[in-house]
């Protein structure tokens, strides 16, 4: 059993879908879709992008140009 802290919410703010990787898989976010994962940031690869983290929740922005 997870802790309670150990979970996370990924939020896009996107207009387009986004990929990351997770447990070695990628996963795609839709745009403007949300996620949440059980086991916190543990087995999770975000490529570069724009962020921000509030607590157990990331919000991924538009790419920096």
């Amino acid at each position: 059993m997870t802790k309670e802290e150990d979970k996370i919410t990924v939020r896009s703010d996107r207009d387009s879908d986004y990929t990351f990787s997770y447990k070695g898989q990628d996963v795609v976010l839709k745009a403007r879709s949300v996620v949440s994962i059980a086991d916190g940031l543990k087995n999770v690869v975000f490529p570069t992008v724009a962020m921000k983290i509030m607590n157990n929740l990331i919000v991924i922005k538009e790419d920096v140009k």
